[in-house]
Formats: C-alpha cells, sequence, structure tokens
C-alpha cells in the first residue's frame, strides 16, 4: 500500500476508535493505540512501519509536546522545580534496581540487565499529556511536576545510555565511546539550556513580533513552527530528545503575545494529522510471534514497568510535601514509555545490547504499559478530583 493510502487508512481507524473508546468512557488516546496493535503486523497487517511512517510519528511527538509547551505556565514550572526533580531521580533509580535485578533473575547477562533497567527509566509524557489536558491538570501542580519531571528524566536518561555504552565500550551508538565525548556531550547539552534561557528571554520575542511585520498570512504560525523544528532539531544534535527541545519552544512562543493564535492555529495540524500516525505507530511495533513463550517474561516486566515508576513519582512527591492523591496523580502520570524507551530499545538493538527476542519482547512490555497509562492516570485524576 502507498503512503497516501495507509494515511487513509490510519487517519479512518483512529477516528473510529477514538469515538468508540470515548463512547466506552474511557481515553480516546487508548483506541488509537489499540487499533494501531490491531490495522498493524499484529493482527490484520494492513500497515506496516515505514520510514515515512515513522517520520509523521516522530514531529506528531514533536508538535504534541510543543503544544504542551505552549499551555504551561512557566511560572509554576519554576515553583514546582523540586518536587519535579525528586520525581525524576525516583522514578529512574527504581526502573533500573528492580528492572535490572528481574533481567537477572531470568537469566540474562548483568550487560542486557542494566540496559534492560535503563530503557525502562526513559518516560514519556507525551499520552499522558493528551490525559491531563483532557482533565484541565496540566497547569496544576501535578501536571506542572510531570512535565517538569520529563525534561530531567530525559537528560538523566540520556547520560545513563552514554555511561552504559562507553562502559561497555560500543562505539559509534551515540557517536563514540570515551569520557572525553560525554564530557563534550555534556557541555553541548549545558550550552543548549542555556540556549533555552535565551531563547524563551530574548530570541522567541523578537522572532515573533518580526513575524507581524512579514506580509503574508499565517507567518506567525509560520515562524512558531520554525521555532519549534529548531530547537528540536538543536536538541537532538546534543543528544536530548527532540521532545523535550520542541516542549522548551513551546514555552518560549507561549510567554509571547501571539501564544493564542499560534495555539489556535497549530493543533488542528497536529491532531488532524501528525499525532494520531504518532500513536498508531507505537501498535505497528508489535508481532506475536513466539509470544505465549515470552509471557511470564513479559508479564512481570509489565508489572514492574507501572509499579516502578507509579511508586517512584508517588515517593518523590510526597518527599516534596504533596498529599497522597497529587502523588499517585504523578506517580500514574509518569508510567508511559512511549517513544523514549523504544528509542532506547532500538539503540541497545542495533549496538547487539539486545538479541531478537528479547527486544521484541521489551517493545511488548512497552507497548502494554504504555497501553495502560491513560487509563491509570485517568482513574487517579477522578479520585483526585472527588477528594477535592
Amino acid at each position: 500500500m502507498s503512503f497516501i493510502g495507509s494515511l487513509v487508512v490510519i487517519l479512518i481507524a483512529t477516528t473510529l476508535a477514538g469515538h468508540l473508546a470515548a463512547r466506552a468512557g474511557i481515553p480516546a488516546v487508548l483506541g488509537q493505540l489499540l487499533i494501531g496493535i490491531i490495522i498493524g503486523p499484529g493482527v490484520l497487517n494492513l500497515i506496516r512501519s515505514t520510514e515515512l511512517i515513522e517520520q509523521f510519528a516522530e514531529i506528531g511527538v514533536i508538535l504534541l509536546m510543543f503544544m504542551a509547551g505552549i499551555e504551561s505556565d512557566i511560572q509554576q514550572l519554576k515553583k514546582y522545580f523540586k518536587p519535579a526533580l525528586l520525581v525524576a531521580v525516583s522514578g529512574v533509580l527504581l526502573p533500573v534496581i528492580a528492572m535490572g535485578s528481574a533481567s537477572l533473575w531470568f537469566g540474562y547477562h548483568f550487560q542486557e540487565a542494566l540496559f534492560i533497567g535503563v530503557v525502562f527509566s526513559a518516560t514519556s509524557v507525551s499520552i499522558s499529556v493528551v490525559v491531563l489536558r483532557e482533565f484541565k491538570a496540566l497547569n496544576g501542580k501535578e501536571g506542572a511536576t510531570v512535565l517538569g519531571a520529563a525534561v530531567a528524566d530525559d537528560i538523566l536518561g540520556v547520560l545513563l545510555l552514554s555511561l552504559m555504552i562507553t562502559l561497555i565500550g560500543s562505539s559509534g551508538v551515540t557517536g563514540h565511546g570515551n569520557s572525553n565525548n560525554i564530557l563534550a556531550q555534556l557541555v553541548f547539552q549545558g550550552l543548549f539550556f542555556a540556549g533555552v534561557f535565551l531563547l524563551v528571554r530574548w530570541i522567541a520575542p523578537a522572532i515573533m513580533y518580526l513575524s507581524n511585520k512579514l506580509l503574508i498570512p499565517t507567518s506567525n504560525t509560520i515562524s512558531a513552527m520554525i521555532i519549534c523544528l529548531s530547537m528540536a532539531y538543536l536538541a537532538e544534535l546534543v543528544g536530548l530528545s527532540g521532545a523535550i527541545g520542541a516542549f522548551f519552544a513551546g514555552i518560549a512562543v507561549g510567554q509571547t503575545p501571539t501564544k493564542k493564535i499560534v495555539d489556535t492555529n497549530i493543533e488542528p495540524i497536529s491532531n488532524t494529522l501528525f499525532v494520531p500516525v504518532f500513536f498508531v505507530s507505537i501498535g505497528l511495533s508489535v508481532s506475536f510471534n513466539n509470544f505465549l513463550t515470552s509471557l511470564p517474561f513479559i508479564t512481570i516486566m509489565t508489572i514492574l514497568a507501572i509499579l516502578t515508576k507509579w511508586l517512584g513519582g508517588e515517593l518523590g512527591s510526597i518527599l516534596a510535601g504533596f498529599d497522597r492523591n497529587s502523588g499517585r496523580v504523578v506517580g500514574t502520570g509518569m508510567i508511559a514509555r512511549g517513544e523514549m524507551a523504544l528509542i532506547t530499545a532500538q539503540i541497545g538493538f542495533n549496538a547487539h545490547l539486545l538479541d531478537k527476542s528479547l527486544y521484541v519482547d521489551i517493545i511488548f512490555t512497552i507497548v502494554i504499559a504504555t497501553l495502560l497509562a491513560p487509563l491509570l492516570l485517568r482513574w487517579s485524576l477522578k479520585r483526585l478530583h472527588k477528594a477535592i
């Protein structure tokens, strides 16, 4: 099937699945994730992942996080920096220790076990953002903490991955394989965050001001997209996730007078094309070959994937002074692994840190945990609202 034909199938399927999921009282995003499994190689085999689909999915993640940045209250993010850092640290350490230990128990070598822990230390809040927006909780203390923790989590995850590759001596995965290159990467990441400050403070306001002078329609939106994609690209260059760069770009644009215009114009672009492709692309990774043989490992690892992030997030929140209900929202908001874990697993597979069967089992675990994440987050948000 051609790429255009695949897009037609994806849009029809995600629209119907989202509608049915909403009618059933569950998040529409869950229906879109499930339909990816159904129309993909795992069941009907109508759609297969291609380079173009992966590129569209990557743009979907970038735009989703850009919109989250636009809608984020920077004062709230600053206010909840401490709980976000505590959540990130506890949410990284628990998966590395618990899931690494469980992998050793299943008979995997230390190198594989450690890498599995690193894979599941990653958090993707792209899906959580959708649910938080649905409950208008994105700018509350819970939403601000989840978003802030995702930023710190991404940095810690990249550092762990870099150290892992260096210790094993697999050069070429992150670019090189020695301590000098790790130090250089950290320096570039420091420069990136210095650039973020300049972007928010001066660069983005200047660009958006100049965009008002351009004699073309939607000049504000085009300028905002340039900022978004540029920051995503620069983040990837320094070894961070493009989604994180897009998030900071959204924060920068969100501080300008053009915030509402940009948000109104970009949301339809992302939600009608790129974001549905992103959700479907996760399901396209699933194949049921040797599933029953691997079921014990997948089951245990899925339970641990959920509990370690949940407990890590809740523990970090409570240590920062949140009550139990708010801590539960933060914990469940950190469960989804999504694209960050998938990318990390792919790096490990390409570097021969994971064999094919283990790689597939990890993909299953990531997908199942990601499917359950919005349900658990929605449940915890309802509990929070009842307690208020």
